[in-house]
């Protein structure tokens, strides 16, 4: 009898990263295009920490570096209510109903509707979150 991978909670946050890390270089990319070309890859990443137009995708980027230092910690189990607590923090921020009318969300649906990988990337990481969720 064989496990499911995704049933073990380190492989699950890492599946998240996955597919999270492919959206925000997905809006990385098109806001890049957008700006127009930034220089050299220092000057790139200058442009992605302190500018102004690419200010809406740290939020995306905070979630990224907790996992990230979640899963760096060896010494803590990844539990499932961690793995379940970054499933709602992302479902929660990627959320596009009218109740979002912050700048993020305004900007996300306009990336989501110019860009088609932007839009395979946010449906292939629902897809995963989906995977995830609690059965009701």
């Amino acid at each position: 009898m064989t496990t499911d991978p995704l049933s073990d909670p380190r492989t699950q946050l890492k599946s998240i990263s996955s597919a999270l890390r492919k959206l925000h270089k997905a809006l990385v990319d098109l806001e890049t295009e957008r700006f127009g070309n930034p220089g050299s890859p220092f000057e790139h990443l200058q442009l992605l920490t302190t500018h102004p137009q690419f200010a809406w995708l740290r939020q995306i980027s905070e979630i990224l570096v907790e996992i990230d230092e979640r899963l760096d910690d060896k010494e803590n189990p990844v539990e499932a209510a961690t793995v379940e607590n970054y499933r709602k923090a992302t479902e929660s921020q990627l959320a596009l109903g009218p109740e979002n009318g912050s700048e993020f969300h305004h900007k996300y649906l306009s990336a989501l509707q110019e860009s088609t990988q932007v839009a395979m990337a946010h449906g292939e990481l629902r897809h995963r979150l989906s995977q995830l969720a609690p059965a009701a």
